[in-house]
């Protein structure tokens, strides 16, 4: 009979001898030669083969760029497949960006619900953002839509200010519309009153939203960018 502590011997060797293989196989060797000629400070988080040109997907953060069996050369840019003209690249993207969106933490944003209020998306904004302003009559040309806004305050030092003071306000969300439709600046805030700038904009960084707007949908995916009207529309319709 094979004791138990025969087993978890054998498992260790197994777990020991997958990661000496994993260290040794060619996306550490191409890590280890690629990642010191990138500059200093840049970390190289995965390699990982891809099923299309022999190319190895290289992954820096959020960013995801190509390169060779040897790690000679670094590819920018997208992989198209011909066949189904699908952006592989944005696709995975896409994928390894996602966030958790009900773990986002909703009580520290601007909740605007239109008709049934169904479809839901979350907007980091800064209120010096003209291409947030544009994405804002968007929203409010929409309907049956819930959208939660998140200041994210990263534009110019008066951000802050502008952010605090409609936080303050008694209707936040009318405040921000005030402002971002028609230039109508909320009175400054009380003395007394805290804005949640820090623990929005430390969120911000962590999930690498480096413009505004940003916006992300419930399943995970985000759009950066001031995207028109029939664009999330074809976003909202495609989340099941």
């Amino acid at each position: 009979m094979i004791t138990l502590t025969r087993l978890a011997a054998a498992a260790l060797l197994c777990l020991t001898a997958t990661a000496a293989s994993a260290q040794t196989g060619p996306e550490a060797a191409i890590k280890k030669s690629l990642e010191p000629r990138l500059g200093e400070g840049i970390k190289v988080d995965s390699v990982t083969k891809t099923p299309y040109g022999g190319l190895y997907e290289v992954r820096i953060g959020g960013d995801i760029f190509y390169t060779d069996a040897k790690g000679d050369y670094l590819f920018v840019g997208r992989v198209i497949d011909t066949k189904t003209m699908q952006d592989q690249t944005k696709a995975r993207v896409d994928e390894i960006n996602k966030i958790k969106f009900s773990e986002l933490p909703f009580d520290s944003a601007l909740k605007m619900v239109k008709g049934n209020g169904k479809r839901v998306i979350a907007v980091f904004e800064d209120p010096n953002c003209g291409y947030c302003k544009r994405f804002r009559q968007t929203l409010n040309d929409m309907d049956n839509v819930t959208v939660y806004t998140f200041m994210y305050n990263i534009l110019s030092e008066d951000s802050v200010t502008k952010s605090r003071n409609i936080w303050c306000t008694a209707d936040r969300v009318k405040a921000w519309d005030d402002w971002m439709l028609n230039g109508k600046a909320a009175p400054p805030a009380p003395a007394n009153c805290t804005a949640p700038h820090e623990k929005i904009f430390a969120l911000g960084q962590k999930f690498k939203i480096t413009g505004t707007p940003t916006v992300f949908f419930a399943d995970g995916t985000r759009i950066p960018g001031a995207v028109d009207a029939k664009a999330l529309e074809s976003k909202l319709a495609s989340i099941k």
